[in-house]
C-alpha cells in the first residue's frame, strides 16, 4: 500500500495530537498528554516559543490511516545563540516500518532545508527547553513528568535514516534511604554554616512573590545553563509561559530558592510524578486527568528533580551538593522517598561524576538526541 506524507495546514492539529494513541493503545508504560495541553503547547498563536520559532506538522497515511507523524522545527534563537544553521525534528511517532519513517525525517528534512539550515536534531518537542529525546534504555516503567517515551524500535527506525548521536541525556534513580552517606550529611551542615545558606520556599499563594521569584529563576536559568550543550535561554515570555503551567502541578515545599550571605545563589525545581496519576487517564481528556490527580496524588512516590542550578559564582562551594540534601528531606517530609534527577548532558562530567559517586545514583534511562547533515545542493547526506 502506498505511503503519503503531506504537510498539513493548523486546522488538523488536533488530529495530529490525537494519531499518537495509534501508536500507544496497547502499552502499559505510557503515560497519555492531556490534550488541552498538547494544543497550548503546538499553538503558534499562544505558545511564545514561535515568536522566534517556526513549525510544521505532518502526518503519513496509508488508506486514510494515520501511520505515522513528525514536526520540522526552526528555532532562530538556537541558531543566533550557537551561530549554526540547525533545524530540528520533533513529536515523531511511526508504525515499525522503515519506509514509513524515512518518509516522515525526509519531509521535516526538505522542510528545515527549505529554510535555510544544514543540518537537522531531534527529537525535542518543540526545543531543549520542552520534551526532549529519544528513549533508548529503561523502556520498563512509565516515564516521569515531563520526559519523553516511545517503543523501543524507534531509535532503529531513526539510525535506518541515516541519523547519528548528537548527545545522550541521562536519568538517574535517587533513594532516600541511601542517597546521602553519613560524611555527606555532616558535611550539609558544614557547608550551610561556612555558606550562611538559607533556604526559601516559593509562596505560590502571594501573586506579587510569586511573580518576583519568577524572575529570579529565570535569570538563575539563565546564567546557570548557558555554557551548556544545546541550551538557548528563556525569554520572558516563555518563562513565564512554563511558570504558568508548572505552578498548576508544583508542591511549593519542593520548589525553593537558595540564598549565601543574603545573596541569591541557586534554586532547586522539582516536581511530584504526576505521570503517575494520568497514566490511568486513557483519554487524555481534562475532566479524567483532574478526577485522576485528586484520586490518586497522594499515592505518588517519587519527584523529578527537573532544574537544580547553581549561578556561576557560587560553584565549588557544595551548594549544589546542599540543595540535593535539602530537596531530599523535604521530599521525605511529604512521604516520597525516590527521586529521579533528569535530564542531565553526558558531557557535563562534573554532575554525572556526583550524582553516581555522591548520591548513589543509578543511571537507569537514556535518551539520545540524533542529528543528521543536510546539504544545501537539493539532496541529504
Amino acid at each position: 500500500m502506498s505511503i503519503s506524507v503531506r504537510a498539513i495546514p493548523e486546522s488538523e492539529t488536533l488530529r495530529f495530537i490525537k494519531s499518537q494513541w495509534n501508536f500507544y493503545k496497547n502499552d502499559p508504560h505510557w503515560a497519555p498528554p492531556l490534550i488541552m495541553d498538547r494544543q497550548k503547547l503546538l499553538n503558534t498563536k499562544k505558545n511564545p516559543f514561535y515568536q522566534h520559532g517556526s513549525i510544521q506538522l505532518f502526518l503519513a497515511e496509508r488508506n486514510g490511516e494515520v501511520v505515522g507523524r513528525i514536526a520540522g522545527i526552526i528555532n532562530r534563537n538556537h541558531n543566533a545563540t550557537h551561530n549554526d544553521k540547525a533545524g530540528f525534528f520533533g513529536f515523531f511517532e511511526s508504525i515499525d516500518d522503515q519506509e514509513v519513517a524515512t518518509a516522515l525525517l525526509r519531509a521535516a528534512e526538505e522542510w528545515v532545508k527549505s529554510k535555510g539550515m544544514d543540518e537537522i536534531r531531534g527529537p525535542v518537542n518543540p526545543s531543549m527547553n520542552d520534551e526532549c529525546g529519544l528513549l533508548i534504555d529503561g523502556f520498563d516503567g512509565t516515564p516521569v513528568i515531563l520526559m519523553t517515551y516511545n517503543p523501543p524500535y524507534y531509535a532503529k527506525l531513526i539510525e535506518g535514516a541515516g541519523y547519528g548521536k548528537a548527545q545522550d541525556l541521562f536519568a538517574y534513580l535517587l533513594h532516600n534511604k541511601d542517597y546521602a552517606s553519613d560524611k555527606m550529611k555532616r558535611l550539609f551542615d558544614v557547608i550551610v554554616k561556612r555558606n550562611d545558606l538559607t533556604f526559601r520556599s516559593f509562596n505560590f499563594s502571594n501573586k506579587k512573590q510569586f511573580e518576583k521569584d519568577v524572575q529570579t529563576l529565570k535569570q538563575i536559568y539563565n546564567q546557570a545553563w548557558e555554557k551548556n550543550w544545546g541550551f538557548v535561554k528563556f525569554t520572558d515570555a516563555e518563562f513565564d509561559f512554563l511558570a504558568a503551567d508548572l505552578k498548576q502541578i508544583a508542591d511549593e515545599n519542593l520548589v525553593f530558592v537558595v540564598e549565601s550571605h543574603g545573596r541569591v545563589a541557586g534554586f532547586c525545581l522539582a516536581l511530584p510524578d504526576v505521570n503517575q496519576c494520568l497514566k490511568h487517564n486513557k483519554s487524555g481528556g481534562i475532566l479524567g486527568g483532574v478526577w485522576h490527580l485528586l484520586t490518586k496524588k497522594k499515592s505518588i512516590d517519587l519527584v523529578r528533580i527537573i532544574v537544580l542550578g547553581v549561578l556561576p559564582e557560587f560553584r565549588g562551594t557544595g551548594i549544589d551538593a546542599a540543595m540535593y540534601m535539602e530537596i531530599g528531606e523535604r521530599a521525605k517530609q511529604r512521604g516520597i522517598l525516590k527521586g529521579e534527577a533528569s535530564w542531565i548532558l553526558e558531557s557535563n562530567e562534573m554532575m554525572n561524576k556526583g550524582l553516581t559517586q555522591t548520591m548513589n545514583g543509578e543511571r537507569y534511562r537514556t535518551y539520545r538526541i540524533y542529528e543528521k547533515k543536510v546539504r544545501s545542493d537539493g539532496g541529504t547526506e
